[in-house]
This record gives structure tokens, sequence and C-alpha cells, in this order.
């Protein structure tokens, strides 16, 4: 899962969110230095991590990209599944409530800045200005996140294939999508709250 859904999978939990947006940029004890409710957003970012990707509807949507992207697969299926989550109607009615869950981040994460990594810190302001959260919902958004991957990956060059694999694929990818979301918002919910 990317952004978006590390941010819905938070339940609207100020010190999960924070924890859950900055755990990929908190590498080995460090997480021991952060107030105990951030260490559980960061354990649950990772917990949610670990489900998706043994997910067999995340199994067979990696098969899509695999050809173009190889071991990358998974991170644009992560991409990919914001993007399902965002025009989701089921989670966000309308546009509006989607800018206003983004705008509710983003201020959650301004109000907690002194947690923030320097890295995420240097990243905030690219993903407000941008509105990564609001704009999963746009095809292009998705194209923009697939460059961005592309950025950071070792070995590819260009984001343009693995964007023709989700235009083509777009229902069988959304299928994937609605097989696996509900099983993991409720591994999420009882991962925070256990019974």
């Amino acid at each position: 899962m990317n952004y978006l859904a590390h941010a819905f999978l938070s339940f609207n939990e100020p010190a999960i969110l924070v924890g859950n947006m900055i755990s990929d940029f908190v590498k080995g004890k460090a997480k021991y230095s952060y107030p105990e409710n951030i260490q559980k957003g960061i354990n649950l970012h990772r917990a949610i991590d670990s489900f998706t990707d043994s997910h067999i509807a995340t199994q067979q949507a990696k098969v899509y990209f695999k050809p173009v992207v190889g071991l990358y697969a998974g991170a644009f299926v992560d991409v990919v599944y914001d993007h399902f989550l965002a025009t989701d109607k089921n989670q966000f009615a309308n546009n509006i409530a989607l800018e206003k869950f983004a705008e509710n981040v983003y201020q959650t994460l301004q109000t907690n800045i002194s947690f923030l990594p320097e890295k995420f810190k240097n990243m905030l302001p690219y993903m407000q200005q941008q509105n990564w959260l609001y704009n999963y919902q746009y095809n292009w958004g998705i194209d923009k996140s697939f460059q961005g991957l592309v950025r950071r990956a070792k070995y590819i060059d260009s984001s343009q294939k693995a964007f023709e694999v989700f235009e083509k694929n777009y229902a069988a990818l959304h299928t994937c999508y609605q097989l696996f979301f509900q099983d993991v918002k409720s591994f999420s919910e009882k991962e925070i709250h256990p019974i």
C-alpha cells in the first residue's frame, strides 16, 4: 500500500497516522526514539506491508507488472491500490470527502512536524503542494507516481511500459483491489485494536 492507503488505514488516529506515514524512513532501532503510539503506527505500516505482499490478490496484480518492472512490481501495485482507493465510493463518497481527508492528513503531519524524519520532512512540501493523496484518483496522478518510483529504482529507466500495463489491465487490477481491500482494512483495525 502507498501513502493514501497507509493514511486511510490509520483510522483518523493522529499518532498512528504519523507513524504509519514515516515508517519507511525509520530504520532499525530508531523507532524506539518515538512515543508509543507513533511506534504503533510504524509497526502497523510494516504489518500492512507484509499482509499486502502475501495476499493472493496482490500476487495476481504483480503478475501484470513483473514482465516490465521485475522485482519492483509490488511497489507499482501499491500505487495502483491507492488509485482504486481514491476512486472507491464505499470509502470516499465523493471528491470533497477525499479532498478533506487529504487536507486532514497534511494538517496532522504539519502539526507533528517535529517527529518527522528529515527525508520525510523534506518530501512533505512536495506531497502537499502537488496534493499526491488527492491526485491518486487521476490516471495522470498515477503516471506521475510511477515516474517517481522510476527515479528511485536502480534498474528501471522509464515508467511508460508500467503505465501501459496499468491502463491495459485496468479492470483486472481493479478486481484485485476489490478482492484485497476489505481484508486489509479488517486486518489493520485488528492490529490497532486487538480484541
